[in-house]
């Protein structure tokens, strides 16, 4: 069986499958964006901008059936896949409005010549290595600047998600890029090592697991391949107080259940103050449970299945372990029972060190809550975890949240909102969350050649 193929989680029922490439055919798929990477990076940048700009359009004029795609292979609710669907488009649209200017020479001043200058020049043929659980933007945040720079692109993206990998090639194609700029790659991933180590590879984005990331990098690094990584999390949301525990709780709920909360950046640990602990969880589990669960395609549905049976049923071990040993299941704690990789929303109380879900990332539909009886322990256990992507403090008073938020030892820290994505900020993590940044100008900053130009007199 193919590992690219539609299962549809929602039926369990496998719906279609995709031919693989052999090791040859991803070197040949090499070749191929190496040799468009000439005719690209001579494109001026206005050029490349248009090109760009006309992507963003084709994402709003096909966001139907863009979306439908990713509802039906990995299970995300319709509303949030058309939410998807914009942004990814967005972030097309934002490097073409800004990747002219952001290419612009930088001036060093003279220092003792008649000028000296930085271009910012590609380099050449990309890598990026993709998962499953936001299929369009996380491509875009990775594919929008480095086409905008010149670069080309082989894409590999997660087996589950080849219908709307497929679609993305098309997208870019009908926009204008030249024939192997960017190529969309159905490899299994024992193939991947042999094209991070092809010398005309220049560097490699993944985003995924921890593990996966530990081997990208070791291969990248043996072969001096640049590489950024985005990898998981396990955010952190302090909650110092609230006027309004209910509007909190509500806010938080859809904020963890969101994506069936497969997201790297869902807030999966929450600390609440404990003047309003209990009336926290008790409203949070009312908002959990009242959560319309069905399938993605119902715009009645706010949250659908998982990706697969296989990654329900590795949480169900990982709430089972919890409670296994003690910790508080206030609703939900287990698989639901339909066809589907469908799992009931749950909401933990009185996890412990003992217990995988202290420092393990929980990806699904499980929110923890802890009780803050102190601000600076409750910091001190958010950055005591090995990730450290993003997280959020949250207050009536804004200021006193933002001295809280500053002492977070993360790549991302918010007040009063938690995991917000524009193609204006930049995104990533420290620690074990990886390493590089995408989006805003530092997505352009991280695979060019920042080349000085200095001109001396004779």
């Amino acid at each position: 069986m193919s590992n690219y193929r539609t299962q549809n989680p929602t039926t369990g029922e496998i719906e279609r499958t995709f031919d693989e490439v052999d090791r040859a055919g991803a070197l040949a798929a090499v070749d191929r964006a190496h040799r468009a990477h000439a005719q690209w990076r001579e494109q001026s940048a206005d050029e490349r901008a248009q090109v760009l700009r006309r992507a963003a359009d084709l994402y709003d004029e096909r966001a139907d059936e863009l979306a439908r795609a990713i509802a039906v292979e990995m299970g995300k609710p319709i509303k949030e896949a058309k939410g998807e669907v914009r942004l990814a488009g967005s972030i097309y649209r934002w490097y073409a409005d800004h990747g002219p200017e952001l290419l612009a020479e930088e001036d060093l001043g003279a220092q003792g010549a008649l000028r000296s200058v930085v271009r910012k020049e590609p380099v050449g043929v990309l890598l990026g290595v993709m998962p499953w659980n936001y299929p369009y933007y996380q491509v875009s945040r990775f594919a929008a600047p480095n086409l905008m720079l010149g670069n080309t692109i082989v894409l590999k993206h997660a087996g589950i998600c080849a219908a709307s990998a497929s679609l993305m090639e098309e997208v870019l194609l009908q926009a204008g890029l030249p024939d192997g700029a960017y190529i969309n790659l159905f490899a299994s991933s024992s193939i991947i090592p042999d094209v991070i180590a092809d010398p005309r590879v220049q560097g490699v984005s993944l985003t995924g697991s921890e593990a996966a990331g530990a081997s990208v990098a070791e291969v990248a690094g043996k072969n001096l391949t640049k590489s950024v990584l985005e990898l998981g999390g396990s955010d952190a949301m302090l909650v110092l107080d609230a006027a309004d525990v209910d509007a909190m709780a509500r806010t938080a709920a859809r904020a963890r259940l969101s994506n069936a909360g497969q997201a790297c950046n869902s807030p999966k640990r929450m600390f609440v103050a404990d003047e309003i602990h209990d009336e926290f969880v008790a409203a949070l589990t009312r908002h959990v449970e009242a959560t319309p669960v069905g399938d993605p395609l119902d715009e009645a549905t706010r949250m659908g299945p998982m990706s697969s049976v296989e990654a329900r049923d590795d949480l169900d071990e990982q709430v089972q372990d919890a409670a296994g040993k003690g910790a508080t299941i206030h609703t939900g704690g287990h698989p639901l029972d339909r066809a589907g990789a469908f799992y009931a929303p749950t909401v933990i109380t009185g996890i412990t060190p003992d217990m995988r879900a202290w420092d393990e990332e929980l990806f699904g539909p499980v929110v923890m809550v802890y009780r803050m009886t102190d601000v600076d322990a409750a910091l001190e256990q958010a950055n005591s975890s090995p990730f450290g992507l993003s997280g959020s403090v949250w207050s009536d008073d804004p200021h006193k949240a933002a001295e809280v938020a500053a002492r977070l030892d993360v790549g991302m820290a918010y007040v009063n909102e938690h995991g917000t994505t524009m193609p204006g900020l930049p995104f990533g993590g420290v620690k074990r969350s990886g390493y590089g940044r995408e989006l805003a100008s530092d997505g352009m900053n991280e695979f060019v050649n920042r080349k000085l130009v200095r001109v001396a007199a004779k």
